[in-house]
């Protein structure tokens, strides 16, 4: 599912909101994820006009998944701000050249205080049978190194993902659909355990992230805790 997005604007409660068009020639399709932790009100700018009629929360995706929106291709200007006066967070400004008919996910990612991104372009295909299609985005937060992760699949009795590091984001791998599956992150090349997600019940052809986020450390100020989820991008 695709949301158009223009550029002329309508008001929304105080908030000038980019209103839906149905001209979807020369566009680039966005998703953005925001895991910037404890991140409350988040609003995203296109060109100086925010997309989003409701604030972005941490973990959550915009639009809500399977979805994307459209804007028009070449440079973008894109702003990521909590509106909130008494806000701590850092705005995160930044351009993307964005290529007409491309799909691209935007990560945030880190803290209040340093907020940072990742663009990556998705490489959306229907499969042709009844499997899904899944990858891994590490984006967990720590502030000293630490290991590289797996994850493994209780179906498969197998390693899906092997030696991620953080920020890294694999490419899409097929996997079957309706098996209810659980998952585990694992140190890479251990058993040592550091996340578990269950009923992870993937649709068919469509194509899911898995995230591995919050704090690698379990007690800290962040006080937001590790774990595995997942969002659909078609």
């Amino acid at each position: 599912m695709v949301a158009g997005l223009a550029w002329g604007c309508v008001k929304d409660k105080g908030k000038e909101v980019a209103f839906e068009n149905t001209t979807f020639a020369d566009r680039s399709y966005v998703q953005i994820h925001n895991g910037i932790l404890n991140a409350a009100r988040n609003y995203i700018y296109v060109d100086g006009n925010v997309v989003n009629g409701a604030a972005l929360a941490y973990n959550s995706t915009f639009p809500s998944t399977p979805s994307n929106f459209s804007v028009a291709n070449g440079f973008r200007e894109f702003l990521v701000r909590d509106t909130l006066s008494t806000t701590t967070q850092v705005q995160l400004s930044f351009a993307e050249n964005l290529q007409a008919g491309t799909y691209y996910t935007i990560f945030l990612y880190d803290t209040l205080t340093t907020p940072k991104k990742k663009i990556v372009a998705n490489d959306i295909q229907i499969p042709t049978d009844t499997t899904a299609r899944v990858r891994f985005a590490n984006f967990i937060f720590s502030n000293v190194a630490v290991p590289n992760v797996d994850i493994f699949s209780l179906k498969r009795n197998a390693n899906v993902f092997t030696n991620v590091g953080i920020t890294n984001v694999t490419g899409y791998v097929p996997y079957a659909s309706a098996l209810n599956d659980t998952l585990y992150v694992r140190e890479t090349g251990t058993t040592n355990l550091l996340a578990t997600m269950n009923g992870f019940n993937p649709v068919q052809k469509r194509s899911y992230t898995l995230v591995f986020r919050g704090r690698y450390q379990t007690t800290g100020t962040t006080g937001v805790a590790r774990l595995l989820t997942s969002f659909s991008s078609n």
